[in-house]
């Protein structure tokens, strides 16, 4: 078991040498290590989302973006997690702590999904502190699907507690309410309460102030508050009543019954029966689908993807910007109108090519920055399929040359994506042609660009091939294939 633990940890890492090509990357006298740094950050969120799409996110991948999120190199302390549901736990708390009381960065939303996957793997253990631990995960799993907005699965998460047989196995474990983010005020005003408290009692018996028991929660009582408030944030008003009459009674008879009880239970208890119905900060959403026990055990990682692919334009765009402080005529929006056109945003996409595209022809620059596609395949999965087919088919016809590198510049890619933008938007012929004038243009450039590209070359990459003279002719001829069938 041993031996391919290590060789799948040996591939992923010989994997991840990819980002050295960060080094191309920088052009000029870029700051290295701030810019390698961001370089192989968006490398390594590309290529997780490249292979969480194909097959799944592993535990490798899993540590790898956790690793780059929050800078701890644990190897150790994360294989170790992979079997134990108590420090996987402690590996979700520390990313939950750090995105508790801060605004919801990109990056902080894929430290949120990364916690939730962390808790989903709690709920897969079988050890032996998997079953006290169980209600706790859920508990944590519900709070974070409601601040993202998915209020049914919340509530199906606080149903795996409250719905529990054996209440023995959530009363070794409380909610720290350190590590929980915002929920309402009736929870914020329950901690400043409490504290009050603790501080008055002490001074009144002069005890010291013990601040072990202030903030923590019952779990499973925590989880009947959490049941109730979420129900009444359901869009069926007869479903939202009659669910409410029947969780009351058992949240109060939990309540009366519990072994024990800390005064943060108390007052939270006291200030949800002292309303009609609980606090509604957060809008109601359409989230109604049905789940069991076996689906909540998984998560969907297609928002984890979105928001890497996200975060990885992000980090890139940042490259972009160190690059204009040594090259005065590369633009930082490449990356930006990919993405855009990508996600469907083809208006956004449009104006932010028209932008690149007219900055690097009256710069006469398109040879300044370069994609390098075989040394980053990642790239390609932000790329739609005529692109990916055009660059899979140059693959095909360089496959003769050893240890080559196909080159994209920033000026062919501005012009085919602001052609796709028009045709897609049915812009007029006026607009189509002047874009076909920029294409005239730009092939008048790429005896410049060969020259530039010529910089790059090193022994482990003695060939580069340009990707720009086919990308050129391919944007040409879909224009004027596009004017003549709309004539």
């Amino acid at each position: 078991m041993g031996e391919v633990t290590d060789k799948k940890r040996a591939e992923l890492r010989a994997r991840l040498s990819l980002t050295s090509w960060c080094a191309m990357y920088v052009v000029g006298l870029v700051k290295p290590y701030q810019a390698q740094r961001l370089f192989c950050t968006a490398a390594v969120f590309l290529l997780v989302a490249y292979r969480t799409m194909q097959f799944s996110l592993t535990d490798e991948m899993l540590d790898v973006l956790t690793t780059m999120c929050l800078q701890i190199n644990d190897e150790r302390r994360f294989v170790n997690a992979r079997y134990s549901s108590l420090l996987s736990l402690s590996q979700a708390a520390i990313l939950i702590k750090v995105v508790a009381n801060n605004s919801h960065s990109t990056v902080q939303l894929i430290e949120i999904e990364l916690s939730k996957a962390y808790l989903h793997r709690v709920l897969r253990c079988k050890d032996s502190d998997s079953k006290s631990i169980y209600c706790l995960a859920n508990v944590y799993l519900a709070v974070l699907y409601y601040i993202m907005g998915h209020h049914q699965r919340a509530i199906d998460h606080c149903a795996m507690v409250t719905r529990l047989h054996d209440h023995c196995e959530c009363s070794s474990h409380v909610v720290q309410g350190e590590l929980l983010p915002r929920i309402d005020d009736q929870v914020d005003n329950t901690f400043g309460l409490a504290v009050f408290y603790q501080h008055i009692r002490a001074a009144a018996l002069g005890e010291e102030h013990d601040g072990r028991h202030v903030s923590v929660f019952v779990t499973e009582l925590f989880a009947h508050y959490l049941y109730t408030k979420f129900l009444s944030l359901t869009e069926c008003c007869q479903l939202r009543e009659t669910s409410l009459a029947n969780e009351i009674p058992r949240y109060r008879n939990y309540f009366c019954n519990s072994p024990e009880l800390f005064v943060t239970d108390v007052m939270l208890f006291r200030l949800t029966h002292c309303t009609k119905y609980l606090s509604t900060d957060l809008p109601v959403i359409a989230d109604r689908r049905e789940t069991t026990s076996l689906t909540l055990c998984e998560l969907d990682t297609s928002k984890l993807v979105e928001l890497l692919q996200q975060s990885a334009v992000e980090h890139l765009t940042r490259c972009r910007v160190l690059e204009t402080q040594y090259c005065d005529y590369s633009v930082t929006a490449d990356f930006p109108a990919l993405y855009a056109y990508k996600c469907g945003h083809y208006r956004h996409c449009l104006q932010l090519s028209v932008r690149n595209v007219r900055s690097l022809i009256v710069n006469k620059c398109s040879w300044t920055v370069f994609l390098f596609i075989s040394a980053v395949p990642e790239l390609i999965q932000l790329m739609d399929d005529d692109l990916v087919s055009l660059a899979g088919l140059t693959e095909l016809v360089n496959r003769p040359d050893n240890n080559h590198s196909i080159l994209i510049c920033q000026l062919s890619l501005s012009l085919y994506l602001m052609a796709q933008c028009q045709m897609k938007l049915r812009h007029s012929m006026t607009s189509l042609a002047t874009t076909l004038d920029y294409v005239h243009l730009a092939r008048s450039y790429s005896g410049q660009t060969l020259k530039y590209a010529a910089l790059f070359r090193t022994k482990d990459m003695p060939v580069l091939k340009m990707f720009d003279p086919y990308l050129i002719k391919f944007v040409e001829q879909k224009i004027l294939r596009y004017i003549s069938v709309s004539h």
